[in-house]
């Protein structure tokens, strides 16, 4: 079905099918690196597409709940196989809809056929427990079981890796899916959906809906056949998500924003410190939920922390992705870019330095794609606009403190508690900050990379519901159901 040559006409998947939206629109996805290549041109979905694709997901769960674990495990496998064979191919079309650097969207693409080994695992590990009874001759005993149908809602920075974390866990523990990718970002995600195909799944269990986030993903969430809801994105969408899922008390797994510190203090290998700070946040070009936003140091440190941070960031090479020399790409869209000049403002008029970048990447290769300079800012208070937001682009601002207690204050002072890192010699100062910031992941002398057997969530605004990824998934995508037997 994809065809990266021409601009190609794709199909929601619903129910073992290839099928149009019933409204025939259709809207064109752009290379963000050149918005005069057209990626293609995919469906305006409705509400009526997606209760097609919800009923459909709930039908097929009657059946699917009820295959063995095992069975269910081994077709995750098959499409593993896929997966691996088709990396070229998926971090390619990655690269072309969402920018990044060719290199990089093929290790997402990677790591999700690592991490979807350990997914198809977890269906064999489904473990309940069994307790004493007070009373002879009963068992008590509480197993896990699917919930049901799973509304997955993704976004656009990881239109690999997010999806695949979200519909094959649900697969594994045997439920049933239908997924809303970003409205940028569908491509990916069609190639997704042929592989499952390809692997053989049940028609049914896996169901692909595009569309507006408005039409098709308010539809989605509101539907009452909906058990379950997984969404990646921004704080205020999660937060409406929430408030339509309450009436229908329909659980849900909320992964939101960050604006992520990484502490220096009392650390000898500043060269170490500046490499990670640098690669945590300009990698995607800063359009990550865990991208390290702040740099909060010491002041002893300070001067030569900035110097090397500043050294490592000029030797980046802004360009279109798919050219091998390019180690930054565009931003997403225009909105995007807007935004980020929208925080240079704020940041001179709150009496910044911009110290590098700030501005649109210029000359006659940049002038149809969304380029934006690395950026570093300093003289940065902890009370200004930059210092407490997710700003969601290439941009580091350095923050000066006096203290580790400082740093630990400066570091909660944002509304986010998603990830944070530390990088020193004194250990005392890493539990301290374990046990003091407020963030669902902590990391000590590394930046703020996760790992795919490893629980991913964030506390206060960064984060609803259990934790994804891991073992913890599982908690998200099943109940329990206690039962008392008396065998005599």
């Amino acid at each position: 079905m994809s065809n990266m040559t021409t601009t190609a006409l794709y199909q929601n998947f619903i129910n073992g099918e290839w099928v149009e939206s019933s409204s025939n629109e259709v809207y064109e996805v752009v290379n963000p690196a050149d918005n005069q290549e057209k990626i293609g041109q995919f469906p305006l979905s409705t509400e009526e597409d997606v209760n097609k694709a919800v009923d459909s997901a709930h039908k097929s769960f009657k059946t699917w709940r009820k295959v063995p674990a095992s069975q269910r495990a081994s077709y995750i496998y098959r499409f593993i196989d896929l997966l691996d064979q088709n990396k070229e191919k998926l971090g390619h079309a990655l690269c072309k809809e969402q920018g990044k650097p060719l290199k990089e969207a093929i290790t997402e693409v990677t790591r999700g056929v690592s991490e979807m080994r350990f997914v198809a695992g977890e269906a064999v590990r489904l473990e309940g427990t069994t307790l004493p009874s007070d009373r002879r001759g009963v068992l008590n005993m509480a197993i896990r079981e699917p919930i049901g149908v799973i509304a997955a809602v993704t976004p656009w920075n990881f239109p690999v890796l997010t999806p695949l974390r979200k519909c094959f866990p649900a697969l594994a523990c045997g439920c049933t899916v239908v997924l809303k990718p970003a409205t940028e970002t569908p491509l990916t995600s069609v190639i997704i959906a042929e592989l499952i195909e390809e692997a053989g799944f049940p028609a049914g269990t896996f169901n692909l809906v595009m569309g507006s986030g408005r039409k098709v993903g308010d539809s989605l969430v509101g539907n009452s056949l909906v058990k379950g809801i997984s969404f990646t994105g921004s704080t205020p969408v999660g937060r409406n998500i929430y408030k339509t899922a309450a009436n229908n008390f329909t659980k849900v797994q909320l992964e939101l924003g960050g604006n992520n510190p990484a502490v220096v203090a009392d650390y000898n290998d500043l060269d170490d410190a500046a490499t990670q700070i640098v690669g945590g946040c300009f990698g995607n070009a800063g359009q990550r939920c865990t991208a390290i936003g702040r740099v909060i140091v010491l002041d002893k440190h300070a001067d030569e922390l900035e110097r090397l941070i500043i050294e490592k960031v000029k030797s980046y090479k802004v360009g279109d992705g798919i050219e091998e020399e390019t180690t930054i790409g565009p931003v997403i869209n225009e909105d995007a870019r807007n935004t980020l000049h929208h925080y240079m403002q704020l940041a001179n008029n709150e009496g910044a330095n911009i110290v590098l970048g700030g501005n649109n990447v210029t000359g006659e290769s940049f002038q149809n794609g969304y380029f934006f300079e690395p950026t570093v800012i300093s003289n940065v208070s902890p009370d200004m606009t930059i210092a407490k937001e997710e700003i969601f682009g290439p941009v580091l601002v350095i923050i000066r403190v006096s203290s580790i207690e400082e740093a630990i204050e400066v570091s909660n002072n944002t509304e986010y508690g998603l990830t944070a890192s530390i990088f020193t010699d004194k250990m005392e100062y890493g539990y301290q900050f374990m046990e003091d910031v407020e963030s669902g992941m902590i990391h000590i002398n590394n930046g703020t990379v996760s790992e795919g057997h490893m629980p991913f969530g964030g506390v206060k605004n960064s984060g609803v519901g259990p934790y994804s990824i891991g073992g913890t998934n599982k908690d998200f995508y099943t109940d329990l159901k206690v039962t008392y037997i008396q065998h005599r």
